[in-house]
């Protein structure tokens, strides 16, 4: 009899390898372990991933590069969006998992998958992005999750692969990390502890340049296009800004938020290029945008950031947001430049050819040339009337 086909999303961590050799030896599946790489994975761990899925009992192991669909479908909107999570977190994980679920989901249907399984816990969001996309784009399809639903610790799946003749270093350590283009959170240790911060022993890319520098990103329509004078694609200038910024420890804080399933949660995370791009980006657009443009994309963005956040990048919503936010960049062209050391960095200028701030129309505070003194008091008369209309019936509230 023909086995059953399941598809593990597999990242080489203690749980999806615990499931990769449970469901071979004890349900007897045909398993494929499937690694939706978003950027956080290098090509000696892919190597090390595919070795290690075999020596589990996969019968089949397969990279699926997103790198350039989680760009173009979620990244770009998000620097479009100036998207931080309560202002702080460039939401790296989560925009990440969402496009994991959807490859793996699509690799499910291709090979008549019976079953997909991944490796989250019943405590925390993931759980919920990578069901919801499961059983939104593969309907009916079995959901195996065997962490979450044995209530497994982790001592018991390291006994159970070591006893199978597995060994591997599963060493719990103080901290984990989930590593990807848009930045790398930081979980465990202090984090636990509402009264305290991150050591420096805590991130993977310790502070260890004392200079100053500077740095001239380029975007086009509001996409990163160059790094100091070099035109790259945009995932290449995502990655060299990143280059550039090592060792200076930027991009550092810790997030306390709201999580789907309705508790709250605090996550460190370290994302110098993420945090440096984001910000050269709405420098930009204050040199380049109206006032209420600048306003409704903040709200849109706002809104864009949580739906990614909750797990809801397929509500059709999203995809009258992104066509707002990519029209607002029309006009969101030029060059910032950043200065930058140790822990620090300040956006210094910009270089556009939409620049409104270069107006024939007058200076701030210098001179006007649109306009004549008499002209001004006559405005600034006009903007008292509906002030002096309500204090005139309410004396008793004027200051």
């Amino acid at each position: 009899m023909e086995k059953k086909k399941v598809v593990v999303a597999f990242s080489g961590g203690l749980d999806t390898s615990y499931a990769v050799m449970y469901l071979a030896l004890e349900k007897g599946y045909e398993v494929h372990a499937v690694c939706a790489d978003t950027g956080g994975f290098s090509q000696a761990q892919l190597r090390t991933n595919e070795q290690n899925a075999l020596r589990l009992g996969a019968a089949k192991y397969v990279t699926l590069d997103v790198k350039e669909e989680y760009y173009s479908k979620s990244i770009r909107y998000m620097v479009f969006g100036n998207v931080l999570r309560n202002g702080t977190y460039p939401i790296s994980v989560s925009s990440e998992r969402l496009f994991q679920a959807a490859a793996i989901a699509r690799y499910a249907k291709e090979i008549g998958a019976d079953a997909i399984a991944h490796g989250s816990t019943g405590a925390g969001n993931d759980q919920v992005r990578f069901d919801m996309t499961f059983e939104v784009l593969c309907p009916g399809i079995e959901i195996i999750t065997l962490t979450r639903d044995k209530g497994l610790s982790r001592k018991e799946e390291v006994d159970y692969l070591n006893a199978h003749g597995f060994q591997a270093d599963f060493a719990r350590l103080k901290y984990s990390y989930n590593i990807g283009i848009w930045g790398t959170s930081i979980c465990g240790g202090e984090i636990l502890d509402s009264t305290m911060g991150l050591p420096e022993e805590a991130y993977l890319k310790p502070v260890t340049k004392a200079d100053t520098s500077t740095l001239r990103l380029g975007f086009c329509r509001g996409e990163l296009c160059s790094v100091n004078g070099e035109p790259l694609p945009p995932v290449e200038a995502i990655r060299r800004t990143e280059a550039l910024l090592e060792g200076y420890g930027l991009g550092r804080d810790i997030h306390v938020g709201d999580t789907i399933i309705g508790i709250k949660g605090r996550v460190g995370f370290e994302a110098a290029g993420p945090m440096v791009i984001l910000a050269a980006h709405k420098y930009l657009e204050k040199f380049t945008l109206s006032k209420w443009q600048q306003y409704w994309k903040e709200q849109l963005g706002n809104w864009y950031g949580m739906f990614l956040h909750e797990s809801q990048y397929l509500e059709p919503v999203m995809r009258d947001i992104e066509a707002y936010l990519e029209e607002s960049q029309r006009n969101v062209t030029g060059t910032v430049t950043i200065t930058y050391g140790p822990k620090w960095f300040e956006t210094t200028g910009v270089d556009s050819p939409c620049d409104l701030v270069n107006s024939p129309l007058g200076e701030y505070g210098e001179g006007s040339k649109a306009w004549t003194a008499a002209e001004a008091r006559g405005f600034i008369k006009m903007l008292e009337v509906p002030l002096k209309v309500y204090y005139g019936r309410h004396p008793d509230e004027a200051l």
